[in-house]
């Protein structure tokens, strides 16, 4: 499989979260997680002064884009190219689009991957020690560095039910 790279995308001005669910979206239907790993609508913190009242808003970094961090192939172009509010992928050729370099990336502010190390692996028991699921037992399914979330197996009504959790909030069982 090839590397996972961002890429960004053009929109329709003020369709930027439109977009981001209607992508997203399109990976649950089409079960793209291994190749759109992230949609993103970049935001920052700006404090607005109005009739002189400062009020602390977020504002789009960068109006009418979305960036995406996928893997570059024909199938996943097509989805993203065609999605409603998408007008192409930025680039000399929106036909091949041209990933933004680590540089770029941090020039932006935005952060990018970071090795993470975890003592548990697929099939661990595992306890949550916070949120919603402390003290639940379960089994671990799944493990996605990326978002540094574990997917378990929870018995709920008596069902298997899988739940994702953060890094932080499990403990392996020993």
């Amino acid at each position: 499989m090839s590397e996972a790279n961002w890429y960004v995308v053009h929109t329709y001005s003020g369709y930027e979260n439109k977009v981001k669910a209607n992508i997203e979206k399109m990976i649950e239907n089409r079960k793209l997680q291994d190749q759109i790993l992230e949609v993103s609508v970049p935001m920052q913190d700006v404090i607005e002064v109005k009739n002189g009242v400062r009020k602390r808003v977020q504002k789009k970094m960068f109006p009418g884009y979305v960036l995406l961090h996928m893997v570059m192939n024909d199938d996943v172009w097509y989805v993203v190219r065609n999605t409603r509010g998408v007008t192409g992928f930025v680039g000399p050729d929106s036909k091949q689009p041209v990933p933004l370099s680590e540089e770029e990336m941090r020039s932006m502010g935005i952060k990018t991957d970071e090795e993470v190390l975890v003592d548990f692996e697929v099939g661990d028991t595992v306890t949550v020690v916070s949120g919603v699921w402390e003290n639940t037992t379960g089994v671990i399914k799944q493990i996605n560095t990326h978002k540094q979330i574990v997917t378990i197996n929870v018995d709920m009504f008596g069902r298997e039910t899988p739940v994702e959790i953060s890094f932080n909030d499990v403990k392996v069982r020993k």
